[in-house]
């Protein structure tokens, strides 16, 4: 058991831009797990009112807290990076900042990454405010035809023809332990810093989306393994940040453009990789306004439906969730 007199530190990496009130339910939860030693924050940009919440944030006594910012916004994976480069910790959660941990998740992490060979990166369970697993935490190796079955909807044809199956796999039976997993979520995941610096941390070629995909398929070329576990687990919001569904999917359709011309093998290949965002850019915007507009025809239904007496609860929007 991991306990307050554990033998290593962990610290909490923490990128943020505009996330919104998440932000400090995110923070104060991880100031609860007693087995965080020191929180990262590095600030891609904020609100007035919540930059100066995070200068003026006080943790409590066994846990460091050290807030960077100045530099802009340059992404998350480089915003990972610079948050690993200040932190002094022998392990790292890499935490989205609209996630908000159950407590002892770092002791369940930590046994799951001592069970399998190094570099070892462990992912926990997201689950959506009403208590449902989120897509995302649990994921097949991407590939080309795997990302077009995803994202043009043909993945519903999986369950007749296996060729066609979805690469999220929340709706399989959930395991009772840590399994092997080949993509697990950037959203929560926890490394040793030596792992992390062993595959050279994220790639900063990414700016929004792909990189924990990315990351996943080094830590398996390395001869390291990834893991899932549901035993650690963490609310997440999704989609708190104040930015355009058309911005996050354009950046998405770049991501995936490099991923894919990273791993071709040909000539041919890679110059299909880079040919590649200009059919999964309008693909993914179209698909998010399609969602999107679905969404909020459902929750018009709802509004219609609801007795007039009834008073609406506290609502708070969730767009579709990150790949």
């Amino acid at each position: 058991m991991v306990t307050s007199a554990q033998s290593f530190k962990v610290s909490a990496l923490v990128v943020t831009f505009h996330s919104g009130p998440a932000l400090k339910e995110c923070i104060n939860a991880l100031c609860v797990e007693q087995a965080v030693s020191e929180i990262i924050v590095v600030n891609n940009g904020n609100s007035e009112a919540d930059v100066n919440w995070l200068k003026a944030f006080n943790p409590p006594g066994h846990c460091a807290y050290k807030l960077v910012d100045g530099h802009g916004n340059i992404g998350f994976a480089a915003g990972v990076n610079l948050a690993a480069a200040n932190a002094t910790g022998d392990r790292f959660l890499v935490i989205n900042p609209d996630a908000v941990l159950r407590v002892h998740s770092i002791t369940r992490l930590e046994e799951a990454r001592t069970s399998g060979p190094s570099p070892c990166l462990v992912g926990g369970k997201l689950i959506y405010p009403s208590g449902n697993e989120q897509r995302g935490a649990r994921r097949e190796l991407l590939t080309p035809w795997r990302a077009i079955v995803t994202f043009s909807g043909l993945f519903v044809l999986g369950n007749s023809i296996p060729a066609f199956r979805n690469m999220h796999r929340e709706r399989d039976p959930e395991p009772e332990n840590a399994i092997p997993m080949p993509v697990v979520s950037g959203a929560l995941c926890y490394i040793s810093k030596e792992d992390y610096e062993a595959v050279q941390g994220f790639d900063e070629g990414y700016f929004l989306h792909v990189e924990d995909i990315d990351f996943c398929r080094r830590i398996g070329e390395a001869g390291g393994q990834v893991i899932y576990t549901p035993k650690a687990c963490a609310l997440h919001y999704g989609s708190t940040s104040q930015v355009s569904a058309t911005f996050v999917e354009l950046n998405k359709a770049r991501g995936l453009a490099r991923y894919f011309h990273k791993n071709a093998k040909t000539p041919l290949g890679r110059l299909s990789a880079r040919a590649s965002f200009y059919a999964f850019a309008p693909l993914l915007v179209s698909r998010s306004f399609l969602i999107r507009r679905l969404m909020m025809a459902r929750q018009a239904l709802i509004d219609m439906t609801r007795p007039k007496t009834e008073t609406p609860p506290p609502s708070r929007v969730r767009t579709e969730q990150d790949a």
